[in-house]
C-alpha cells in the first residue's frame, strides 16, 4: 500500500500570474507583487524577461546563455543558468516546484500560456481584432490597446541589446496602432482625434509616411490647411534628410488634396495658388512619366530558361524621377515650399 502523503508535502496549487512589461516589471501572484528588484538579481529577471516575450514557446537554455550573457558566457553558464531559474520558481511559484507557470522542457524552459495574463499579449490581440473590424469597432479597440502600451516596453531593462531590440519593435507596433486609430477617427468624422493620434505617432516615428498622410488628412478636415502643408514641409525636409527620398505617391496625394481644397476658395490669392499647383501637378505627371520610362528601358528581357536574371538595374527602375533629373525635385520642393508660406500668410 502506498504511504500517504502529509499535507506539507503536496505541491501547492500554481497561482496564476500578472505581469506587466509595459513600463517597469511587475509580476502580480495573487495578494503578492514582485517588482524587478525581488525576482532574485538582474540574471533571473532577464530570464524571465526573455520567457514573457515569448510566453508559450520553448527557449533552449543556449539560446538563454546567449542572451543573458551577450556572448560572453562564463564556463559554468549552464549550471549557473539553472540555478537561477531555480531562484527564479522560488519567487514565482513557491511551493510548485517545477508545476507552476515556468516549465522545464526538452533542453529549455517557457511560461505556460495558461497561467500567464500579460499586458503585452493583450496589446497584441486588440490590435489584432481591430484589424479585420470596420471604424466603430476598431476605434475603441486600438485606444484600449494604447491606453495599455502607455510606457516603453521594459522599462527597467535598458541595457541588454535583446531588450533593446525588443522595445523598437514594440515601439513600431504602437506607431502602427496609433496611425490605425487615426485613420480610424477620420472615417468616423473626428479629425480632431485624428490630429492628435497622428501627431504622436510622428513623434515617435518620424519616418512614417502613413501617419503623416492621416495627419495632412486631418488637418484638411478640421479646415486648417496651413498646418496640414507646414507638416508636409516638415516630413518632406525629414524624408530628404534622413533617406535622401521624396514622400511617397499617397503622401504626396494628401498633400496635394490640401493645395487643391485652398486654390478652390474664390479670392485672388487663391487663383496664384491655383496656377502653381498647375505648375506643381505637371511636375509630378513629369516625373511618373519619366520614371516608367526609365522602368521600361531597364526591364530584362524575358526570360528563355530557368537561370537566374540579373536584378542589379531593378534599383535604376524603382529610383525616383527626382535622381533621373534633379532639377524637377529642386523646383517641386521650391513650390512646395512657396505654396506653403503663402498659405501660412494668408
Amino acid at each position: 500500500m502506498s504511504q500517504l502523503r502529509s499535507p506539507e508535502q503536496i505541491p501547492a496549487r500554481p497561482e496564476r500570474l500578472a505581469v506587466r512589461v509595459l513600463g517597469p516589471l511587475l509580476v502580480q501572484r495573487g495578494a503578492v507583487t514582485l517588482d524587478a528588484t525581488q525576482l532574485g538579481g538582474p540574471k533571473p529577471r532577464q530570464i524571465l524577461e526573455i520567457l514573457l516575450l515569448r510566453v508559450g514557446t520553448p527557449v533552449s537554455k543556449e539560446r538563454l546563455v546567449e542572451l543573458i550573457w551577450d556572448g560572453n558566457a562564463p564556463t559554468e553558464a549552464m549550471s549557473t543558468l539553472e540555478s537561477y531559474v531555480s531562484v527564479l520558481r522560488r519567487h514565482l511559484q513557491p511551493g510548485c516546484g517545477k508545476c507552476g507557470p515556468l516549465r522545464t522542457t526538452n533542453g529549455g524552459y517557457l511560461l505556460d500560456p495558461d497561467l500567464v495574463d500579460l499586458d503585452l499579449n493583450r496589446f497584441d490581440a486588440l490590435v489584432r481584432r481591430a484589424a479585420d473590424a470596420d471604424a466603430a469597432t476598431s476605434l475603441p479597440l486600438l485606444l484600449e490597446a494604447l491606453a495599455i502600451a502607455d510606457a516603453p516596453l521594459l522599462g527597467d531593462e535598458l541595457r541588454p541589446a535583446w531588450a533593446e531590440e525588443e522595445r523598437a519593435r514594440h515601439a513600431s507596433r504602437v506607431v502602427s496602432a496609433r496611425t490605425m486609430a487615426a485613420e480610424a477617427a477620420l472615417d468616423l468624422g473626428r479629425p480632431a482625434d485624428a490630429a492628435r493620434l497622428a501627431e504622436l505617432a510622428v513623434a515617435a516615428d518620424p519616418l512614417s509616411e502613413n501617419a503623416w498622410t492621416a495627419l495632412l488628412l486631418a488637418r484638411q478636415e478640421e479646415g486648417r490647411p496651413a498646418e496640414g502643408l507646414r507638416a508636409y514641409e516638415r516630413c518632406r525636409e525629414i524624408l530628404e534628410r534622413e533617406l535622401g527620398c521624396a514622400p511617397g505617391p499617397r503622401l504626396q496625394g494628401a498633400h496635394a488634396r490640401l493645395l487643391r481644397a485652398t486654390a478652390g476658395e474664390d479670392d485672388g490669392l487663391s487663383e496664384v495658388l491655383s496656377a502653381l499647383l498647375v505648375l506643381h501637378e505637371a511636375l509630378v505627371a513629369s516625373a511618373t512619366s519619366a520614371a516608367a520610362s526609365v522602368k521600361r528601358a531597364v526591364a530584362p528581357e524575358p526570360r528563355t530558361s530557368a537561370a537566374p536574371v540579373d536584378i542589379s538595374n531593378g534599383a535604376v527602375a524603382a529610383a525616383s524621377v527626382w535622381a533621373v533629373d534633379p532639377r524637377r525635385s529642386a523646383a517641386s520642393a521650391v513650390l512646395s515650399s512657396f505654396l506653403q508660406r503663402a498659405l501660412a500668410a494668408a
